[in-house]
């Protein structure tokens, strides 16, 4: 196969942890043509949609990630999109529109994962809004505006004393902080401040505080509408975030009845959109975000179950590519019937 990761830059991956970085040793592990390249080397020449890439080379793979990314050598070269049998979304938030308009003209030729319109109705955090729970059995009440004294008065009719504000579109827990109702003065200096830093104005998310978010959270890993794999994060000290980037720790778990039986009720929805890989975050078995671009935790799950998510990501890329292919030679073949039928 022919894949190309559209991702972060190569010098910005952190070896030792990255799930990225997994992805794509596996698919090179396994001998498939891999290419990597950035929303900002999108390219289009004669209406043909490229990009400027960097190929792995030929050589032989490093068993070991961390020497496999210090040791990976490539050639740079443009390359039409259409060309490649899969594209493997992993570029950070915010989502980049410009990059999608590039893939819109390669999607009927390519696997896109995730499928283009997914990332764009998922890309925030309005997205869990969009599943079917008028009885908040899964979900937080959620209240979303750019609208400061609305907002005040959310806070301030709140049945809890204390709620969960964020940026929409923030992601690695940045921005996400407690506010209680006998902060009420502060409350409104913070909101100026989340809503005026940018232009036009910023949403915030005012949500359901959850008990036991004290606790920590835990990230699912989905794949194809079904979990493959989970991790609960410790908050450190004084923290409200339960992010490794914010300073939590990581331990092993395994979903409780009532964390399966959210997945399976939020499974086909995340299939029918195409988000077939992506991370979801429960607090206390309720779903908190759906994270869609480049969800992380492939690592930290592998390390503490013995096990190598990143083989069932590729194998159900394979089965998605040779399924396709198969459909195409099929189809090649009844047409060679028609035209010898005609021949006679």
């Amino acid at each position: 196969m022919n894949i190309l990761f559209l991702m972060y830059p190569w010098d910005k991956i952190d070896p030792e942890t990255d799930s990225t970085l997994r992805l794509i040793h596996e698919c090179v592990s396994r001998g498939h043509t891999v290419a990597i390249t950035t929303p900002n080397n999108l390219t289009m020449r004669d209406s043909v949609a490229s990009a400027f890439c960097q190929v792995f080379s030929q050589a032989p793979t490093p068993a070991n990630i961390v020497s496999f990314y210090k040791k990976a050598k490539f050639k740079k070269s443009r390359l039409p999109l259409a060309g490649f049998d899969t594209i493997i979304m992993r570029a950070n938030p915010p989502l980049d529109p410009i990059a999608l308009n590039f893939l819109d003209s390669v999607r009927e030729e390519v696997f896109i994962m995730n499928d283009i319109d997914g990332l764009r109705i998922a890309n925030n955090k309005l997205y869990t809004a969009s599943f079917d729970d008028p009885n908040n059995k899964f979900i937080p009440v959620t209240h979303v505006s750019k609208t400061p004294d609305y907002l005040e008065e959310v806070l301030r009719e709140s049945a809890t004393d204390k709620m969960i504000m964020k940026p929409l579109d923030g992601y690695g827990g940045a921005g996400v902080i407690l506010v209680e109702k006998h902060a009420q003065k502060s409350f409104h200096s913070l909101l100026e401040f989340y809503i005026n830093s940018g232009k036009g104005g910023n949403y915030v998310i005012l949500q359901e505080y959850v008990e036991g978010a004290d606790a920590g959270d835990v990230r699912v890993l989905m794949l194809n509408g079904e979990p493959i794999g989970a991790m609960k994060r410790v908050p450190s000290d004084g923290e409200v975030r339960s992010n490794v980037h914010a300073g939590g720790t990581v331990v092993k778990h395994s979903l409780t009845k009532k964390e399966k039986a959210l997945c399976k009720h939020i499974g086909p929805k995340l299939v029918r959109d195409g988000l077939y890989f992506v991370g979801i975050d429960l607090i206390n078995e309720k779903l908190i975000e759906v994270n869609v671009q480049s969800p992380g935790g492939i690592m930290r799950i592998n390390r503490l179950n013995n096990v190598k998510l990143q083989k069932k990501v590729i194998d159900f890329i394979e089965s998605v590519i040779n399924a396709k292919e198969a459909l195409t030679l099929r189809k090649t073949e009844f047409r060679k019937a028609i035209k010898d039928a005609h021949a006679i």
